[in-house]
C-alpha cells in the first residue's frame, strides 16, 4: 500500500486481488523496493519471482523467476538496487544473493 501524506487510507499499488499466481496477485510478498522511475518491485515469495508494477497498472509483470523454486529463485525476500540500477535479490532457500543486470524499463 502507498500512503499519501495526511491520507486516511492507503492506495493498493501491487496485488490486492487475493493470494495466487496470476499477474494481478501475490503470494506471501517478502520485500519491496521502488526504482528511480517510481516502478515498484516486489519479491513474491511463494511464487518464486520478482514482479514489477508501474503506476496505474492493474497487473504486474514478471521480471525474474517463475520457473519454480530452485531453478531461478527459491523464496526470494529482500531487494536492493545499486548506483548502476542493478537489482540484487536475497534468494533465501538457495542460500545466495543474486545480481541482475539493469532491467530494461
Amino acid at each position: 500500500m502507498k500512503w499519501k501524506k495526511d491520507a486516511n487510507e492507503g492506495i493498493i499499488v501491487a496485488g490486492g486481488n487475493g493470494e495466487g499466481n496470476s499477474l494481478k496477485q501475490l503470494s506471501n510478498p517478502q520485500g519491496v523496493i521502488v526504482d528511480h522511475l517510481g516502478q515498484i518491485y516486489v519479491a513474491d515469495g511463494n511464487n518464486h519471482r520478482i514482479m514489477r508494477w508501474c503506476e496505474g497498472d492493474e497487473e504486474g509483470e514478471i521480471v525474474v523467476g517463475e520457473n519454480g523454486r530452485g531453478n531461478q529463485l527459491n523464496y526470494p525476500k529482500g531487494l536492493s538496487f545499486d548506483d548502476e540500477e542493478n537489482l540484487y535479490v536475497v534468494d533465501s532457500e538457495n542460500h545466495r544473493v543474486q545480481k541482475y543486470e539493469k532491467l530494461l524499463n
